[in-house]
């Protein structure tokens, strides 16, 4: 059978079951198709049905309903329309992005919009008027019963409220849990694998997902109605809710809702439509935002040995770790928790330990900068002034943490955070907050996100939580929506029969070279130094490697890998290459081509496992070698191991 034909046959099957006309969209290179037949719509590759007879509702109270059998007034396609999209400080410098467009306008003045891409599929919905919107219907039904990878809530009584940190689970759609999954999630249908985002979330909650049966059915967190606070951070968290999801103040247009298409997994960690739909940038001016590395005091509990001081927080540790940092270029010291009393609450007024204002100088002379920790409230209760503030004093930005929440109210702060800091001068970090869904792109100050299972896990898991696996997965799925602040370059490495946690002195899962491949396989332009200072001048040949680096790229190829077994990414930057490997527990043997190099020849730098590292994941070998695009490199990765390679223009 033909794709023509399947794609009539589908489109009679849908008219038949919805009784209403049909209309289509296809992507610039045909392999995908939407048809949309009264009340469904349907997502075809290649002319196979991937999504089937799936819906899309919104539930406007006494204004009616919005759903796709609503009486149309016309229906227009567009395209293919190509936009050229400037990237600061994104994966890549700059990119196209082509789609065609339907744009169905119903008679009550709403309307739905679809764009196809060769990349996947995206709709959204356009209220005409000041609604209150009691609910959203987002079914996604899936043609067949397929595997899927799904992040659930860690939080049964109120899933809506928590940090947006978990691993995936792998399962059939018809095993899912009765708790939400937060996004991204991906599905696995025959030849495609569908991976579920959002983009231009704004003045809306975020989508959670429940699997079942053969669909992924969206759910949305209520609109606060009352509050409280957690004593010991005065975090504000909601108490109550209202029985609608969002208020809309006028005609406007609501999140994307994307389903991405892969038919490689090697395409996954590059897809774009996630930044490609989002609100371009509000600021003309981006020549102060600077991408860094930066050390990170929490995660090494403050421990420094070999000084003679009491280490903690106090003036002596950080003027230590900003000394460290300077004499090894590193762009940011971050002071994390404590710094001012949570209980107060008042960003302010630090602790008596610590005069801010002699730090930030102290860096600026050793050319530093500092980026200060806060509460997402604490910040946002007094807003303008602490950032007036702290940008005179020369601070850098802010690491924003324990949002916890994305419904509207909390979705409409995390903008007007951005977009005060950035009127300030302000670079920000978003910590304990939900998956990143294009806001970088419209505030380029926002320059890493949490929201993934990061580094530090470690410090309270036991073995089974298997880091190195998460670390071959993310990249794939939770990459594909921004940033990730994964926190890497621990020093203390353990195999999997060594491993255990320890709070204080914290050891993580996998090899040394594990631990330095993540600079260059995630994308994170703010990357911590995540360990103490003192071990890192005690591993000086590792630092020296991992501060080599560049802070950003040009462009990223996916070299090969498959999700949960392994992961082999090259970046450009200028004319020199940068290629980072993982692998899971299971060590590998990989030939890696660099027929991506141009003319010439290469010097190469290869931080790879050693020969013991099975035995003592502490164990690295580094290599220098010519190479040139005919070369094939042979790299053996131990059990949860990695190689970084640095290919350098001669």
């Amino acid at each position: 059978m033909t794709g023509k034909l399947k794609i009539t046959m589908l489109a009679l099957l849908c008219s038949t079951l919805c009784l209403a006309k049909d209309y289509k969209v296809s992507s610039p290179d045909g392999h995908i198709t939407v048809v949309m037949s009264g009340d469904c719509y349907s997502v075809l590759y290649d002319g196979t049905a991937i999504l089937k007879d799936a819906t899309a509702s919104l539930d406007l109270g006494d204004k009616g309903k919005i759903s796709l059998a609503g009486a149309i007034r016309k229906a227009k396609n567009t395209g293919p329309v190509k936009e050229h999209i400037k990237a600061p400080l994104y994966r890549q410098k700059e990119f196209d992005f082509e789609y065609n467009a339907l744009t169905v306008q119903f008679k009550d003045g709403n309307s739905i919009e679809w764009r196809v891409s060769n990349e996947g599929v995206a709709y959204r919905f356009g209220v005409a008027g000041k609604a209150t919107v009691k609910d959203e219907v987002a079914d996604f039904k899936f043609a067949e019963d397929g595997r899927c990878w799904l992040a659930y809530s860690t939080n049964p009584k109120k899933p809506e409220a928590m940090a947006f940190q978990n691993k995936y689970t792998v399962q059939k759609l018809s095993d899912g849990s009765t708790l939400p999954a937060f996004l991204p999630i991906t599905v696995e249908e025959g030849p495609v694998k569908v991976t579920i985002l959002e983009s231009d979330l704004k003045a809306y909650p975020g989508m959670f997902v429940k699997a079942s049966g053969t669909s992924i059915k969206g759910e949305f967190a209520k609109y606060p109605k009352t509050f409280d606070y957690y004593p010991w951070r005065k975090q504000k968290y909601v108490t109550s809710t209202e029985d609608y999801i969002a208020v809309i103040d006028g005609a406007r247009q609501l999140p994307w809702r994307i389903m991405a298409i892969t038919t490689d997994d090697t395409q996954m960690p590059v897809n774009n439509m996630v930044y490609a739909l989002a609100e371009p940038s509000r600021l003309n001016d981006v020549s102060w935002i600077h991408p860094g590395f930066s050390t990170w005091e929490w995660w090494n509990d403050w421990q420094l040995t070999g000084v003679d001081f009491e280490a903690g927080i106090n003036m002596d540790t950080y003027k230590f770790y900003i000394d460290f940092a300077s004499k090894n270029g590193l762009e940011y010291a971050i002071l994390d928790e404590g710094w001012y009393d949570p209980k107060e609450g008042d960003m302010l007024k630090p602790i008596e330990a610590l005069n801010i204002e002699e730090l930030a100088k102290y860096a600026a002379q050793k050319n530093v900068k500092l980026i200060l920790w806060c509460v997402f409230n604490v910040l946002d209760d007094n807003l303008e002034e602490v950032c007036r503030h702290y940008s005179n004093m020369g601070i850098a930005g802010f690491k924003v943490d324990f949002l916890d929440r994305d419904d509207q109210e909390g979705v409409e702060m995390i903008y007007r955070i951005a977009e005060t800091a950035a009127k300030y001068h302000l670079i920000l970090d978003y910590h304990g907050i939900y998956k990143p869904t294009g806001i970088n792109r419209t505030f380029p100050n926002i320059i890493n996100f949490e929201a993934v299972f990061g580094q530090e896990e470690v410090r309270w898991s036991e073995v089974d939580i298997n880091m190195p696996e998460y670390n071959v997965t993310l990249p794939y799925i939770r990459m594909m929506s921004g940033y990730t602040d994964y926190t890497p370059g621990a020093m203390r490495n353990a195999n999997h029969g060594d491993f255990h946690p320890i709070y204080n002195n914290s050891v993580v899962m996998g090899t040394r070279a594990h631990q330095v491949a993540l600079y260059i396989v995630l994308d994170s332009p703010l990357t911590m130094l995540c360990d103490s200072p003192t071990l890192y001048m005690r591993e000086q040949e590792t630092t020296d490697f991992i501060t080599s680096l560049p802070r950003i790229y040009d462009e990223e190829r996916v070299l090969q890998g498959k999700l949960g077994e392994y992961v082999v990414i090259a970046r450009r930057a200028g004319e020199n290459w940068y290629v980072g490997g993982l692998t899971s527990w299971t060590g590998r043997d990989l030939n890696i081509s660099l027929d991506f190099l141009g003319a010439g020849t290469w010097k190469a730098e290869l931080f790879r496992d050693g020969r013991n590292a099975s035995r003592n994941a502490e164990d690295y070998k580094i290599e220098t070698f010519d190479a040139d695009k005919s070369m094939v490199k042979t790299v053996t990765l131990s059990s949860g191991g990695g190689f970084a390679m640095k290919l350098t223009k001669n």
